[in-house]
């Protein structure tokens, strides 16, 4: 049986990963904001479901957490940062404190919980280290600079460190989902404070329409838990990985835009040689 770290158990993705976790016999490390969630999500099993309350942002929690749950459970098997929000505006909107704020749980946040597990991983020469990043990682799309940045630093991290991990049996995997059936529009999605009327009706500002609107073709959020479990139970994880219809269709169409702009205009691009 493992032990899991899973960071934001409280609702969406988290929540139901560590559901789906703990029916298959692993025990959760799951952490929290508040003591009512804590409670709450103790109370899905009175035994492999152990909760902390943990602000990703601060460093020294984090280490203290990590170090909690190593002797608890007496070594961690799978780290899955999962915990962030997202934040949509106009690049002008944006100001660079809440653009900070952002960046502080969705990737600093992230790489806090990795450096911290990753001493008893390197020295067990084992474990897996789950990113959960986001189509929008990979695709960019107007409205969603602070997000999408934000997790196109994770995906760059995590891709650099399974290549420095591979040599000690350390597996890392970014998951990259589209839209889930999850409250994530609701909970988790923040709009920039400035509103700048220039920016009404045009693309920066269709995402507020998008999470305002059901998302009727969204995922199902336990399929995708149970394909998080499926990585983790595999012999040759892949590196990333895409969750979803539109994540496919997003991810495929940017790089097949990628690669028409790079053959239009190779003549350019080799035209420096020496």
């Amino acid at each position: 049986m493992k032990n899991w770290l899973v960071t934001g158990v409280s609702s969406g993705l988290g929540r139901a990963l560590a559901n789906e976790v703990l029916a298959v016999g692993d025990t959760v490390i799951g952490t929290v904001r508040t003591e009512k969630d804590l409670l709450a999500f103790e109370a899905l099993h009175s035994e492999r479901a152990i909760g902390y309350l943990l602000d990703v942002t601060d460093d020294a929690r984090v280490s203290e957490v990590v170090d909690a749950a190593e002797e608890r459970t007496g070594g961690l098997d799978v780290l899955v940062n999962n915990a962030g929000y997202c934040l949509i505006g106009a690049v002008e909107e944006i100001t660079v404190e809440e653009l900070r704020a952002l960046f502080d749980v969705n990737f600093f946040g992230a790489v806090a919980c990795i450096k911290s597990v990753l001493p008893g991983f390197r020295n067990r020469r084992a474990g897996h280290i789950i990113n959960i990043t986001s189509v929008s990682g990979l695709a960019p799309w107007a409205g969603t600079a602070a997000y999408g940045s934000s997790k196109y630093a994770l995906e760059g991290f995590g891709q650099t460190l399974a290549q420095e991990m591979r040599e000690f049996g350390v597996k890392v995997t970014n998951i990259e989902p589209g839209a889930l059936d999850t409250d994530f529009a609701s909970r988790s999605v923040a709009t920039a404070k400035q509103d700048i009327s220039a920016y009404r009706g045009t693309a920066a500002h269709l995402p507020r329409q998008i999470f305002a609107a059901e998302q009727t073709k969204a995922g199902d959020v336990n399929k995708a838990a149970k394909a998080i479990i499926a990585i983790v139970e595999a012999d040759n994880p892949p590196t990333q990985l895409l969750l979803g219809e539109d994540a496919v269709h997003y991810a495929g169409n940017q790089m097949a835009q990628f690669m028409a702009s790079m053959a239009d205009w190779m003549p350019l691009t080799m035209s420096i040689k020496r």
